[in-house]
């Protein structure tokens, strides 16, 4: 285990709230940090003592990025896997870049899962409009077409439902002509997710399983302790462990699920990255999931991911941010704005979370 000495350098590609926030973690361990990131006003340019400002695959950008970091981590999962590679034949990168690789494409993330034995709803590819009409049939008509690659909160999906049956033809071409994936629309009780980290020792640790809320595929609430009780609780940590060993992974990952109505746990995708739905750790544990992922890529020992509150933790949505003076009147909240100037519909500002006492 490479254990890096208080005054390193940590490499972070992409500059977004969660950079932001790793920033911050990696200065309270006592580590500089050099950002690449092509925005010059992103958020983690007020935390980060070092920004490149250039595309994230730009060879010189990437190896300027090497040659000031002792180690690279990445913060959002469309890193390009050609960048982390070639940064990965330099110095240490964690994640590793088959993490990458694996969870850009939905159709080789599912396969994935389903190899080290999670299980997933039913899904079938598609690349016309022929295979989206076999899916249907196999799913009874209820399905969820999906891009492939580089969709996020809710982009590039079509919902087909059983009840209001449509054509198929010319969907494919509509849906940008690119290679789709229509996953089995499953009945589900519940949404959870599992924030779990690996060190580079092999050791894991997992926070405690939280049940979102989305509102137009985005994610606007997670709560502490789910609902989901125990057992399903313990069976997606157990799912996160695998999946993190089957990757050979380094850092903190977030893997969502549906719990279904008749109780199965299926999982849906994972996020090669610290994720909105364990931002409640700051306010509700002594280690962040930020600081868990420091702690992996530096080689220190993972803390413990053991809350001391029940939580609740809503996203600042567009105008939401609106909302942040008043919130900090109430007792038992943290608030935490992403320093963004424009405000746009759909666009995530802030977070705050609310504590009480644990149950």
């Amino acid at each position: 285990m490479n254990t890096l000495p208080p005054g390193s350098t940590i490499g972070i590609i992409g500059g977004g709230q969660l950079g932001r926030m790793l920033a911050v973690a990696a200065a309270r361990l006592g580590y500089k940090t050099a950002v690449l990131e092509p925005e010059p006003d992103c958020p983690a340019a007020q935390m980060t003592n070092r920004q490149i400002t250039a595309p994230y695959a730009d060879p010189a950008a990437l190896d300027k990025l090497a040659g000031l970091a002792d180690v690279v981590t990445y913060e959002f999962e469309n890193v390009p896997v050609d960048a982390a590679e070639r940064l990965a034949g330099q110095l240490p990168v964690f994640p590793p870049a088959k993490a990458l690789d694996v969870s850009q494409d939905r159709l080789t993330e599912k396969r994935f899962l389903n190899g080290c034995g999670i299980s997933t709803a039913r899904f079938h590819p598609v690349d016309n409009d022929g295979d989206i009409g076999e899916a249907l049939a196999a799913f009874g008509g209820n399905g969820v077409l999906k891009t492939r690659r580089l969709g996020y909160d809710g982009k590039g999906q079509r919902v087909f439902r059983a009840s209001a049956p449509g054509a198929v033809d010319g969907v494919f071409a509509a849906m940008g002509g690119v290679p789709l994936i229509m996953e089995e629309l499953v009945p589900f009780e519940r949404e959870i997710s599992i924030i779990a980290a690996r060190g580079q020792d092999g050791a894991v640790a997992a926070f405690d399983a939280a049940e979102n809320v989305h509102r137009d595929g985005i994610l606007r609430r997670s709560t502490v302790p789910a609902g989901a009780g125990g057992t399903i609780a313990a069976e997606a940590r157990k799912a996160a462990y695998q999946l993190l060993d089957a990757l050979g992974y380094v850092g903190v990952i977030g893997v969502e699920f549906f719990v279904t109505q008749d109780g199965r746990l299926l999982a849906n995708e994972f996020a090669p990255r610290v994720h909105n739905s364990g931002h409640w750790t700051e306010a509700a544990c002594t280690v962040s999931q930020f600081e868990q992922h420091i702690r992996a890529v530096a080689g220190l020992p993972l803390g413990s991911p053991e809350r001391h509150s029940d939580c609740v933790m809503e996203n600042l949505i567009g105008d939401d941010v609106a909302k942040a003076g008043a919130l900090l009147d109430e007792p038992d909240l943290l608030l935490h704005l992403y320093g963004k100037k424009d405000v746009r519909p759909g666009r995530k500002m802030g977070h705050f979370t609310r504590i009480s006492p644990k149950e």
